[in-house]
């Protein structure tokens, strides 16, 4: 059985992915991050796919870690862990990524949902990450990256007691950027990946990184970064038609150029 199910190739420019070990929630072992990846590589090089989503099942975006793979592993098996490249690909990837969360986005989940650039979740939704409840911490950014989504004091109740929340404390915490009926959370993930497909390639991948890096950069570092990108567009093609487009009151038709 495929880890990744993939839909028929890109959809108005979108291509969505959904985990599938239904027998395990979705658990995150190595073979799937593997297939993971892979897709990845597949989704970067084709021109024709200019946004992602990724989503679960219904029950399950992904229950967490594979614990039985995790609990097989000694501490040199953990520095030689093949997984870290694996979460390192998905840290690359240069094309925006929705993630669609429905039901347990746990441990590994919630790690990988995190990198997401827009989050949607269901009304069934939990976010948390329960590693402290095995004795041991989380090891895939969670720690870091919850800290710069929910802020220090939620983040740290979170990892300590291992408690998760409900997509209604996600929202408002800013973890999430919207909530629906489980059974639309795909087709909301995917009508926002289609407007966003929709727009200048170049102009989506600066303005993308610009936010990215404004996370991690101080707010003087942030500007010029902005400004450079800004810089660079106003040569491209897109940056013209755009704005012929807008003078003629009709459609840009953007080529990425």
């Amino acid at each position: 059985m495929p880890q990744i199910l993939l839909s028929e190739g890109p959809n108005n420019g979108v291509r969505l992915l959904t985990l599938n070990r239904p027998e395990a929630l979705n658990a995150l072992n190595t073979a799937l991050l593997e297939a993971l990846s892979e897709q990845l590589d597949i989704a970067e090089t084709d021109p024709e796919t200019r946004a992602l989503v990724i989503t679960g099942s219904e029950r399950a975006f992904a229950a967490g870690a594979d614990i039985n793979e995790m609990a097989s592993r000694d501490v040199v098996g953990m520095l030689e862990d093949p997984r870290v490249q694996h979460w390192a690909r998905i840290d690359r990837f240069v094309k925006p990524l929705i993630i669609a969360v429905n039901g347990f986005c746990l441990g590994g989940g919630c790690e990988l949902a995190m990198r997401g650039d827009i989050l949607i979740a269901g009304t069934n939704a939990q976010f948390g990450q329960p590693e402290i409840n095995l004795g041991i911490m989380p090891g895939a950014g969670g720690t870091q990256r919850l800290v710069r989504a929910v802020g220090q004091s939620l983040a740290m109740q979170m990892v300590l007691t291992g408690e998760a929340i409900s997509a209604q404390r996600a929202l408002a915490a800013g973890l999430i950027t919207e909530i629906c009926q489980p059974e639309l959370t795909i087709e909301r993930a995917m009508a926002i990946a289609t407007t966003i497909a929709s727009k200048g390639p170049l102009a989506v991948q600066l303005a993308r990184e610009s936010v990215r890096r404004g996370a991690d950069m101080d707010l003087a570092a942030g500007l010029r970064f902005e400004r450079h990108a800004f810089t660079i567009l106003a040569a491209t093609e897109d940056r013209r038609e755009g704005l012929n487009a807008f003078r003629n009151k009709r459609k840009p038709q953007f080529s990425g150029r």
